[in-house]
């Protein structure tokens, strides 16, 4: 005993000089899974010398009270344990009071019983295999050369690869379904109507050089959602007059511009890049005062409440202009993200160029991106800081919900880099924060993130496997209490956890895309997005219009998921 107490008690301070050794890094994950192999080592040495410490107790306290063996037969190893995890689940928390914002937390019987049927589960399948391979590895043997041992390893080999094919099979048959739904028409409009219903100055309509057919499915409903500068007599039953002149209640100054160009509009990223600007050219959009690079969701999805909300602010002067690149939601997305980049960079050069050979007046080009959109917005400006995009003529950027796997971001966001102006850029949760830094600043931020700090897809990244997270330091926004929107702040209480975290997180990202009412908090922002459209890219409103935009949006909405219900996927 005394022997193997040593150890595990000298195994403690190896694994504390370790981790002081090496302090962690997010971008390094070898130094990472050195630190947990540490840290582990460390956790075990303590267990193990307390274990043995106790079952040293036990026999001598056996022996005192001659008990013969009864005492020093009761296993020790689960109290031990449990008591180990507690004390040190209170040392962690003790001093913080746990704060849930008013969500009570799972019943502890119920997490246990989720957890007991997910063990159980996977333990069945295991046991049934191992039988299954065993019964073959008889038969077999039996009757074929070879010891049974050698065909039990060939059966856990072909249960293996079998799996593998499998799994692959069914991948592929569901990316595949999943792009023909993206890619279906909808059917909430007879054909041929899209040229009724669609504007001269929109992407699919009259006169349009990108084919309806090849926009997609949230193409087109992309198209079908712009806002009319003045009010349509022929209207859909229960559908109010939500125009411009309307909403506003001063005439529009331009009707609004929507470039869309979709995956199946042409073969190549260059192709589609040549359509674009020749589509531009067609509406006229370079002719508007305001130029938004809008870069999709997975799906090819771009909010419509945003597009709605710039053109109200803007009183029809502005021009949007997409690109698709991918037909999967955003999570199958992630593998294209240097297609996107690499597509959104060659337009957004050659538009810049185009504007710099333009005689006269020139628009303000900003940029928008929501998720997985934000995030291939981004990494055009990769390793390039705030400085690239006052390069490329980026006069403002609104960037909504962005992963927290783009680096752009984190380069922006830490440290202390020399093409990073820090005035220029800031993630905020709220729009009173980005009031109260423009106050601070005394003026407004150019490039503005916004996060909500109840959002997981802002906060799930692979390096929570071995890095404690920004999020989750000492300089954690705290929660607070009557912010008008979304909460704010992290629970003080919440602690990382290797690997632990990253699972919890990765089911907080999934939770926080699921369709809810019109509001902000978690991924949705739809109803932050007129106050800081207006705010970030220079779009003045009265208090009065600013009400009026955000109350019509929600009717849009309203109006929008009771249309185009039928269409398979569209609203989620």
């Amino acid at each position: 005993h005394t022997a193997a107490i040593a150890v595990d008690a000298a195994a403690v301070p190896l694994g504390l000089a370790v981790l002081r050794a090496l302090p962690p890094r997010a971008e390094d994950p070898l130094r990472g899974a050195v630190r947990q192999a540490a840290w582990r080592l460390g956790a075990t040495g303590l267990s193990g010398a307390l274990l043995g410490f106790a079952d040293a107790g036990a026999h001598a306290l056996d022996d005192r009270l001659r008990l013969g063996g009864r005492l020093a037969a009761v296993p020790l190893a689960v109290p031990v344990g449990l008591g180990i995890a507690y004390v040190g689940d209170r040392l962690r928390t003790g001093e913080h009071a746990e704060s849930t914002d008013g969500v009570d937390a799972a019943p502890p019987l119920s997490s246990a019983g989720v957890a007991v049927g997910i063990v159980g589960c996977l333990a069945g399948a295991a046991y049934g295999e191992q039988a299954l391979t065993d019964l073959l590895a008889r038969r077999l043997a039996a009757v074929l050369p070879g010891p049974p041992d050698l065909w039990r390893l060939a059966g856990h080999a072909g249960f293996l690869v079998g799996l593998g094919l499998g799994a692959s099979a069914v991948w592929h048959r569901a990316m595949r379904r999943i792009e023909s739904m993206t890619s279906a028409d909808a059917p909430v409009i007879e054909p041929g109507e899209d040229q009724r219903w669609v504007p001269p100055t929109v992407s699919g309509g009259p006169g349009s050089l990108v084919s309806w057919a090849g926009m997609g499915r949230d193409g087109r409903l992309h198209a079908l959602a712009s806002v009319r500068p003045r009010p349509v007599a022929d209207l859909p039953p229960g559908v109010p007059d939500m125009s411009i002149a309307t909403v506003m209640g001063t005439p529009a100054l331009a009707d609004p511009v929507q470039v869309y160009v979709g995956l199946d509009n042409a073969s190549t990223g260059r192709a589609r890049a040549d359509l674009a600007l020749a589509e531009l050219e067609r509406t006229g959009a370079l002719d508007r005062s305001l130029l938004v690079l809008v870069s999709p969701t997975g799906t090819g999805y771009v909010n419509y409440v945003a597009t709605a909300a710039l053109q109200y602010l803007a009183l029809g002067d502005v021009a949007t202009v997409t690109l698709q690149y991918s037909r999967r939601p955003s999570p199958l997305s992630l593998g294209m993200v240097r297609q996107a980049r690499e597509q959104n960079r060659l337009l957004w050069l050659r538009i810049l160029r185009r504007l710099r050979d333009r005689p006269g007046p020139r628009p303000r080009v900003a940029l928008f991106g929501e998720s997985l959109g934000a995030h291939t917005s981004q990494d055009v400006f990769l390793h390039w800081g705030t400085l690239g995009l006052d390069a490329m003529g980026i006069d403002r950027a609104l960037w909504i919900g962005t992963p927290y796997g783009s680096k752009w971001m984190r380069q922006v966001t830490r440290g202390d880099r020399l093409d990073v102006e820090r005035d220029a850029v800031a993630v905020v949760n709220d729009h009173a924060q980005l009031v109260s830094l423009t106050q601070e600043r005394g003026s407004g931020p150019r490039f503005v993130l916004l996060s909500h700090d109840n959002d997981g897809v802002t906060k799930f990244g692979p390096d929570l496997l071995w890095y404690p997270p920004d999020w989750l330091g000492p300089s954690r926004p705290g929660p607070q209490a009557g912010v008008v929107g979304s909460p704010r702040g992290i629970p003080p209480a919440m602690r990382w956890r290797p690997v632990t975290t990253f699972f919890q997180s990765l089911v907080d990202m999934k939770n926080a895309q699921t369709a809810g009412p019109f509001g902000a908090s978690q991924h949705d922002y739809r109803a932050d997005l007129p106050r800081f459209l207006s705010d970030v890219y220079g779009l003045p409103a009265t208090e009065e219009q600013l009400r009026r935009i955000e109350d019509i949006l929600e009717v849009r909405e309203a109006v929008r998921e009771k249309l185009f219900a039928v269409v398979p996927g569209a609203v989620a």
